[in-house]
């Protein structure tokens, strides 16, 4: 994130910090907490998810949000919703009315609609700022070999050829995604992960985000997991679950955090950021990137910051 964002993305995270703390000391259930939480960043325009989302290469947005509760392994997923404010909203009510885990696209909106989520314009969803970023970024790729497939190559994932410099998954491009983890009174876990995917993707495209067990996991037995970064090698290694299973092996999830992180790193050379959390209220934090802003809370102490530090807190 760019040195002029740092004081908005703490602020961010902590208004969602906030929100979700609310909800536990009120003995409300881990999978509110992640919930509310997930909508404070939604509506927030500092990051990539919901309103001010990274637009697609066709200039809309499109959103993908997935939500698991850790007692019983219900999870509710959304992908390629362009009319859903609150994209973690609809994936809630798949997890609680529905027994399917995923809807996408058209049929996520109806499902949405259904149950009592109201929709919105996609124009609702796009801000000036996106429109710009987009603007600049077509035209640089275009002004660099307006011939070359590189430009369709790193939309769908994969780097390409980088003459210009503006890799966008290079570790030091702003990727935003959201997500939360909580423990609540009961011991039970959640984890909620919400985003609008990579700038100039290709309509129609997925990243990890709203996949269970890549960009979003939560099974009382092991942790909650949420990631963010580059989904193609998260999703490959679904690195959600992968950390999780070091958890349920007995390791600290701080440990297995960091872990997660170089192993994303050796074995795809991606990176990314990740927040772990079991069910006896350790947590780990780490990311590979110059910066991911994060905060905790327990009963006794918080924190919030945009750089891995004490990435592994006791409660």
């Amino acid at each position: 994130m760019p040195d002029d964002m740092v004081e908005a993305h703490i602020n961010g995270v902590r208004n969602a910090l906030a929100a979700g703390w609310r909800v536990l000391e009120r003995g409300g259930a881990a999978l509110d907490a992640v919930e509310e939480a997930v909508v404070i960043m939604e509506d927030d325009e500092t990051f990539d998810a919901g309103r001010g989302s990274f637009l697609n290469r066709e200039g809309k947005v499109q959103l993908d949000a997935l939500i698991m509760d850790g007692a019983t392994l219900r999870a509710g997923g959304v992908g390629c919703v362009e009319r859903v404010r609150n994209p973690v909203r609809a994936a809630r009510k798949i997890l609680s009315e529905s027994p399917h885990v995923y809807f996408v696209a058209e049929g996520a909106e109806r499902f949405a609609a259904e149950h009592g989520v109201e929709l919105c314009r996609n124009e609702d969803l796009v801000i000036a700022r996106e429109v710009e970023r987009l603007r600049e970024y077509q035209a640089r790729a275009a002004a660099v070999d307006p011939t070359s497939r590189a430009e369709g190559a790193r939309e769908m994932g994969h780097p390409g050829s980088s003459q210009d410099g503006n890799d966008l998954f290079a570790p030091a491009v702003s990727h935003d995604t959201v997500g939360a983890v909580a423990l609540d009174g009961e011991g039970n876990i959640a984890a909620a992960t919400s985003t609008g995917g990579t700038l100039n993707k290709a309509p129609g495209r997925l990243g990890d985000s709203s996949l269970i067990g890549c960009g979003c996991y939560a099974d009382n037995l092991s942790a909650a997991v949420s990631t963010t970064g580059w989904g193609e090698p998260i999703m490959k290694l679904v690195l959600a679950k992968w950390t999780a299973d070091r958890v349920a092996a007995g390791n600290l999830p701080e440990w297995a955090a960091q872990e997660a992180m170089n192993y994303l790193k050796q074995r795809l050379n991606g990176h990314g950021g990740i927040i772990v959390l079991n069910g006896q209220g350790q947590i780990g934090i780490a990311h590979n990137t110059p910066r991911m802003a994060w905060a905790w809370k327990t009963v006794k102490s918080d924190e919030a910051g945009v750089n891995r530090g004490n990435s592994g807190m006791e409660p």
